[in-house]
């Protein structure tokens, strides 16, 4: 890299670090490796972060607001397994905003997953609490 190029990379560094081109070419090279890094480990954290939204919201008994949850009581492998047989193409990410926003949606999803997969069909939705009607 020329010497403009590194340091308009080098800008806002600290120190000798943006203006002396010696450590400035260091600074930048080690600066550029942990972004290259980051960003791989960025998506992998969002991954998680979105395959946990969804186990919970599927195996959770006791959610804060039950109107816009339910409580599936399906493990999460058999569920996309289903998905997946069934030919549905909807990304983790997707299925964690329906399962946010669109609960009705979200429950069909969940039962046609149960039609295809024989491991899903031995479990049973948790019952319903008293005094709480969802109409599906």
């Amino acid at each position: 890299m020329n010497k403009g190029k590194i340091f308009k990379l080098a800008k806002g560094f600290r120190g000798r670090a943006k203006n002396c081109i010696r450590i400035a070419r260091e600074r930048v090279e080690k600066a550029l490796q942990y972004s290259y890094r980051d960003r791989r480990t960025k998506k992998g954290c969002l991954l998680a972060l979105v395959e946990e939204k969804m186990k919970t919201i599927i195996v959770n008994d006791d959610p804060p607001i039950i109107l816009f949850h339910y409580c599936y009581q399906v493990n999460y492998g058999n569920f996309m397994h289903g998905l997946m047989k069934e030919n549905i193409q909807l990304n983790r990410k997707v299925l964690s905003e329906l399962s946010m926003h669109e609960p009705h949606s979200f429950k069909s999803l969940v039962d046609i997953s149960r039609s295809a997969f024989p491991g899903n069909k031995n479990v049973m939705p948790a019952p319903q609490k008293k005094g709480l009607q969802i109409l599906v």
